[in-house]
């Protein structure tokens, strides 16, 4: 029988309610909740991307960065090079370099000074022309990085040694060719490009290696990860260049190599495939959004094994 008074309202569950923030002295009271804490092998962001922590080094020895440059050599270009031959590559074709100094673009001239001893000034810094002994437009010191950018920031770092003797910008932005055929009709003690032009001047005989006698290999990394080894066009541009006017020069002996920056330690720590590892950790970082990928990137962080998993074994999980 109905009484004329509204129905009370149902009282909503004690689940049901929700917490609200006190208000003055007692808000201050009321702790945070602690930020997770990042795993050992990467942070988590706020997409619940795993965000990996690469141990890198520059302090490994030259039989090391001897054997990962030619680990490379041979994963890129898909040979396999014979004993005989790898015998023929001693330790003494890697630059040593000042050791507890930094390996970034502002100390590049003083590494070169470090590496030359005494002779430095009359190999890097001269100008002048010395008929039958110095052939105009063949650097003594050729630095190939993966970008125009970038190798601006090398020839800036490289102002003490190239005060008298500019070193010669050799990639394509805001550079004509015609322009540095030109420059290199000059002595050229330093020069620094990428490698799609540098390649195209050794093509039109503009750019001479007859003097060449240290190769810089910019191993810095981009903003996305990528270096002069893992950025798929310019990798395949440099390799491109280096076995058709390079390689010859180091197995004979006449040019050393300087992998100039750091490398990621794990490429020396699980055998002679271990290098594919790099390629490996760029794909994941392209297909991140994957949660196969996502799921990779932890193996591949908590199992040395699955090192071995180079870019293109890594495809089929992608």
């Amino acid at each position: 029988m109905a009484t004329g008074k509204p129905a009370a309202k149902e009282k909503p569950s004690s689940t049901s309610k929700r917490k609200r923030l006190p208000l003055g002295p007692r808000r201050a009271k009321i702790k945070k909740n602690e930020p997770s804490k990042p795993s050992r092998h990467g942070d988590i962001d706020d997409n619940g991307d795993v965000a990996l922590s690469i141990p890198v080094s520059s302090s490994f020895s030259s039989s090391e960065h001897l054997s990962f440059f030619l680990d490379q050599f041979q994963s890129a270009n898909g040979i396999k090079l014979s004993s005989l031959e790898l015998d023929s590559f001693k330790d003494t074709c890697v630059v040593e370099l000042c050791k507890g100094l930094d390996q970034d673009a502002s100390n590049l001239g003083k590494h070169m000074k470090y590496a030359f001893g005494t002779s430095w000034k009359e190999v890097l810094s001269d100008g002048k022309l010395v008929e039958g002994m110095i052939d105009p437009g063949s650097p003594a010191v050729l630095v190939i990085s993966s970008s125009a950018v970038r190798s601006l920031e090398l020839i800036r770092g490289l102002r003490s040694v190239t005060k008298e003797c500019p070193a010669v910008k050799l990639f394509s932005k805001h550079i004509k060719v015609e322009d540095q055929v030109s420059l290199l009709k000059n002595r050229v003690n330093i020069a620094s490009g990428t490698p799609s032009r540098i390649k195209k001047l050794c093509e039109m005989e503009a750019l001479g290696l007859s003097r060449l006698m240290v190769l810089v290999l910019d191993m810095q990394t981009d903003a996305k990860g990528y270096s002069l080894f893992t950025l798929p066009q310019v990798r395949d541009e440099f390799w491109d260049l280096y076995k058709n006017y390079l390689h010859r020069r180091l197995f004979q002996g006449e040019m050393r190599v300087c992998l100039y920056g750091p490398i990621p330690s794990c490429v020396f720590c699980n055998g002679d495939r271990i290098d594919r590892f790099w390629d490996g950790i760029i794909a994941l970082n392209v297909y991140h959004a994957d949660e196969v990928a996502k799921s990779m990137s932890l193996v591949l962080c908590n199992h040395a094994d699955i090192f071995l998993f180079g870019y293109r074994n890594l495809q089929r999980w992608l």
